[in-house]
This record gives structure tokens, C-alpha cells and sequence, in this order.
């Protein structure tokens, strides 16, 4: 059974395994054009894996997609799907991560506003993330499935577990943003920062959900500021943000 699983992953990866520690040095792989065509290679295969498992999820459900169905799809053996993903969670999540704003940004937008009005910066991301969902196709099909094409199976529980880290994390900030000193006594009466960033990502993920189920339900480029606000006037005494040209769902 190893035997064939490497020979298989011999076969799907080429010329990624010149050598195995030879002490020919004739024999040893070297910089230059040819491992730059492999690296360049390797990273064609991974997009086309994931692009395949993408267009499946979205077809078929995640739960109804496997492995050599993905393989078959791409282009390539099962081997190879195994080389670039550890398991079908490995691959949901990666697909996942190329939509999804990487945490160091994350933490870096939402508490990097010292400067400003961190409020209005929080208003904007959210502005912002809607509208871009309506601008990008791939964000479209990534959220559809994840929304509507998913069950969290005991195959996916790593999957699973990631997000829900992510989830946690993002609602996280959010309250340490409503709790700073500038923030909190902004906060209607019995209001708390823990019942605020809830409310707000609440919000969030219910339009995340609504539209790529219906599009026809609101307009994201021009509907996201007016929804947004209207959370926010409960949340926050006295909120009346500007309206600008450069506001993201206008723009």
C-alpha cells in the first residue's frame, strides 16, 4: 500500500523529485530554470485542485464531493491532491483562506484606527466586505458554499474547528474595539461591548446568508451603509456618520 502511494506521488509530481539524497552530486537538483518550471508547476496543480473542488462544492455539496472526484475534475491522481492537502478539511480550509481576510490584517484594521474615530473604521470594514462580495465572483461561490453548500460532517471537524476559531476571533475584536475608552461611552444604555460585537457580526453573517441565497434581497453596493447605520444608531448613542463619494459601497 506505501509502496504504490509513492510511486503514485512520483508520477503525479514529475520532475518535483529529481533525486533522493544521492551522493552522486551529478545527480543533485540545482538552482535555475528547470526547479523554477517545478515550483511554478507545483503551484498550477494546487490552483487547479482547488478551483476543481470549488466548482464540485458549489455542484454537489461538500459532504457529496470526494477526493477522486476533485482528481478527476483537475486533471491530475489522487496522489496528487494528497501531495498539495492533507485531507478534504486541509483543502476546504485553504479554499476558505483565499477569500477570507488573513488575521494579521485583520487584527491590523480593526486596531490600527488610533488615529480616527475607530467606529466609523469598524462601519467601513463591514461596508467594505459586503460590497466586495457583490464585486467578486469567487467570493460569491466560496461564501455559497460555505453558507449553503456545507455541512460541518465529522470529516470536516478540523475544518470546522478553523472557523469557528476565525468566528471567534473576529467577534473578539470587535469587542475590544467597542470596549476602548473612546468606544464604550458611545454605547447606548445596556448595551455592553460582548452584546455589540455580537449583535454587529449577527448582522453581518445574516447578509452574508440572504444574498447569496437571493440576490434580488438587497443591493450590496448601494444598500450595505443604510443597513450597517441602522444597526449601529442601536448600538451607539447619536450615530450620524458622513456620507462621502469615497464611502466603499458607494464607490
Amino acid at each position: 500500500m506505501l509502496v504504490t502511494y509513492i510511486h503514485a506521488c512520483k508520477h503525479d509530481i514529475g520532475s518535483k523529485i529529481i533525486t533522493l539524497c544521492s551522493p552522486n552530486k551529478s545527480l543533485a537538483p540545482f538552482p535555475g530554470p528547470a526547479m523554477r518550471r517545478t515550483k511554478e508547476q507545483a503551484e498550477q496543480t494546487r490552483s487547479a485542485i482547488l478551483l476543481a473542488a470549488e466548482q464540485l462544492f458549489l455542484e454537489k455539496g461538500v459532504a457529496h464531493s470526494t477526493l477522486e472526484q476533485i482528481a478527476q475534475a483537475a486533471g491530475v491522481t489522487r496522489g496528487a491532491v494528497y501531495w498539495h492537502f492533507q485531507n478534504k478539511a486541509h483543502l476546504f480550509h485553504e479554499m476558505l483562506s483565499q477569500v477570507r481576510l488573513p488575521p494579521e490584517q485583520l487584527t491590523e484594521r480593526l486596531c490600527g484606527c488610533a488615529d480616527g474615530d475607530a467606529l466609523l473604521s469598524l462601519r467601513d470594514l463591514c461596508i467594505a466586505a459586503i460590497a466586495n462580495l457583490a464585486r467578486d465572483a469567487q467570493k460569491q461561490r466560496i461564501f455559497t458554499i460555505l453558507l449553503h453548500r456545507c455541512e460541518f460532517t465529522a470529516e470536516l471537524r478540523e475544518a470546522e474547528e478553523r472557523h469557528t476559531a476565525f468566528i471567534n476571533q473576529f467577534i473578539s475584536l470587535v469587542e475590544e474595539l467597542f470596549a476602548r475608552a473612546d468606544c464604550r461611552p458611545r454605547l447606548q444604555p445596556g448595551v455592553t461591548p460582548r452584546l455589540a460585537a455580537r449583535a454587529l457580526h449577527a448582522l453581518i453573517i445574516g447578509l452574508f446568508t440572504d444574498w447569496t441565497r437571493d440576490q434580488s434581497l438587497f443591493d450590496p453596493l448601494q444598500d450595505t451603509a443604510g443597513l450597517i447605520d441602522a444597526q449601529l444608531r442601536g448600538l451607539v448613542r447619536d450615530w450620524n456618520p458622513p456620507r462621502l463619494p469615497s464611502d466603499p459601497a458607494l464607490a
